[in-house]
């Protein structure tokens, strides 16, 4: 039994109350560790901690911020295998997933933002015998609240540029996902991360987030989750003028023309509709196909689905593993039967798969295609999250452009096509934050990342992150 504690000035602490929560390992089922249950008592500690810290951290020479913030992407890379090993045990992704994706990210994620660090830089302006120019100042102590999907990678994306531009942060890992987040913080001691810097506290969304949320003394939320949670979240904050950086929902469609490379189109899809079990908000979950090309798409790609093997995620070969919880399984479920009565036809998929022995009572979902369903119906809307997606044809570009926008999320979107003038108009007409051509989930760190409509407000990555977490300052001098 696996009994994780709190992270708070450089300590490993029970929470105050003494509360636990039980960790699956969503591959058996079965309770393989306890987490803290944490409310506010343990916030405001590590609240007291961070304030405590934050003076020296922000006036440390950035040269030494950026050597103590690559000795922690080294020190991940360091503990790659163990990292991805707990990764999937928490979470049930493949340990291949968590070891060529998410934990060389997380590593990523800390060395490029101490690169940032060093370069960020403010803009001045010149009138005859005035000078104004900019400051951006660390917040202060800040929040940042990530799922459980991606555990490590996004806690960092959230970590990382806060503490590179100078603040202290409370980090909260998903409740369902910790047991990374617990180790990140021995790899911090390591690499000399002073005490109170960065501090984890492990709980519920309610109890613990929602305390690090209505803190007076946190300046600034990042958040990364539901639709519904973020709601929340900015009813909370928005009253105490806290800054917010929500990315939340998505429903994202891939748009599939005949003029595409159609086996590139094809393998990349495969993994844009169920890596991670379909469990990445960037999942291409509505795949519309241009009609010359339709039934030879749907037979292609249910034959690649239906030979993807899902199994034990421990095994190297297997390329699916199990949904995160038992919550989320049934969920998922759910929405397969949804489909059904909804008038959707199953290509493939749509039921449990049971593994044998010590696997038996794990989450596992077929990978799942369904035909046949209206733009309107709740299927085609709502985020599922899960290993499902829908084929639908169309005729023209028109007609692509409503289906593609016409769901209350904008994340992403993906189109396949080597028209360049089309490329350029849907680039334009597309509602998503972010529009892939011809690939997808190709990231430059250096760009915005977020989402417009309900999945979400603000943008991280590069430049916005770094200026989401400081306070602009105008100086003008006369000489």
């Amino acid at each position: 039994m696996i009994i994780l504690q709190n992270y708070i000035d450089g300590k490993f602490i029970s929470p105050i109350g003494g509360r636990y929560l039980d960790n699956h390992n969503p591959a058996t089922g079965q309770v393989y560790g306890k987490i803290p249950d944490s409310g506010p008592e343990d916030v405001d500690a590590a609240v007291q901690a961070a304030t405590a810290a934050f003076p020296a951290w922000a006036a440390m020479p950035p040269e030494q911020r950026h050597d103590i913030l690559r000795g922690i992407s080294d020190g991940i890379l360091a503990n790659l295998d163990r990292l991805a090993e707990a990764e999937s045990l928490d979470s049930g992704k493949t340990i291949t997933t968590a070891r060529t994706v998410d934990i060389p990210r997380a590593a990523l994620n800390f060395k490029f933002f101490a690169t940032a660090l060093l370069h960020f830089a403010s803009e001045s302006h010149q009138m005859p015998g005035v000078i104004s120019y900019t400051l951006r100042q660390p917040l202060g102590v800040v929040g940042g609240i990530s799922p459980w999907n991606l555990p490590l990678y996004l806690f960092t994306w959230k970590v990382a540029p806060a503490l590179a531009a100078g603040n202290c942060v409370i980090g909260k890992p998903s409740e369902v996902t910790p047991y990374t987040a617990y180790l990140l913080g021995e790899i911090c001691n390591a690499a000399g991360l002073p005490p109170g810097v960065f501090n984890i506290v492990h709980g519920l969304g309610p109890r613990a987030g929602e305390a690090i949320v209505r803190h007076p003394q946190i300046k600034a939320v990042s958040f990364t989750g539901s639709t519904r949670a973020g709601a929340e979240i900015a009813r909370i904050a928005a009253p105490m003028f806290k800054k917010l950086s929500l990315e939340l929902g998505g429903k994202n469609p891939n748009l599939i023309f005949a003029d595409c490379d159609y086996e590139r189109m094809l393998q990349t899809t495969v993994g844009s509709s169920f890596n991670n079990q379909g469990q990445i908000c960037l999942c291409g979950s509505r795949i519309y196909v241009e009609r010359p090309i339709y039934e030879k798409f749907k037979n292609d790609f249910v034959a690649a689905v239906n030979n993807m093997k899902l199994g034990d995620p421990a095994d190297p070969a297997s390329r699916l593993g199990a949904v995160v919880s038992k919550l989320h399984f049934d969920k998922v479920l759910s929405y397969i039967e949804l489909a059904k009565q909804e008038g959707g036809t199953i290509l493939c998929g749509g039921h449990q798969i049971q593994l044998s022995g010590p696997l038996a009572d794990g989450w596992y979902i077929a990978p799942t295609v369904v035909e046949g369903l209206p733009l309107e119906c709740r299927t085609n809307q709502e985020e599922i999250f899960g290993p499902v997606v829908t084929l639908q044809p169309f005729d023209t570009d028109d007609e692509a452009l409503a289906l593609a926008n016409g769901v209350p999320y904008g994340l992403s979107s993906t189109v396949w096509t080597n028209n360049l003038a089309r490329t350029q108009r849907f680039a334009t007409e597309l509602q998503a934050g972010i529009v892939w051509v011809n690939c997808w989930l190709l990231r430059d760190l250096r760009t915005p990342f977020g989402g417009v409509k309900q999945s979400g407000v603000g943008r991280e990555g590069g430049w916005e992150a770094m200026r989401f977490f400081t306070e602009t300052k105008n100086v003008t001098v006369v000489g």
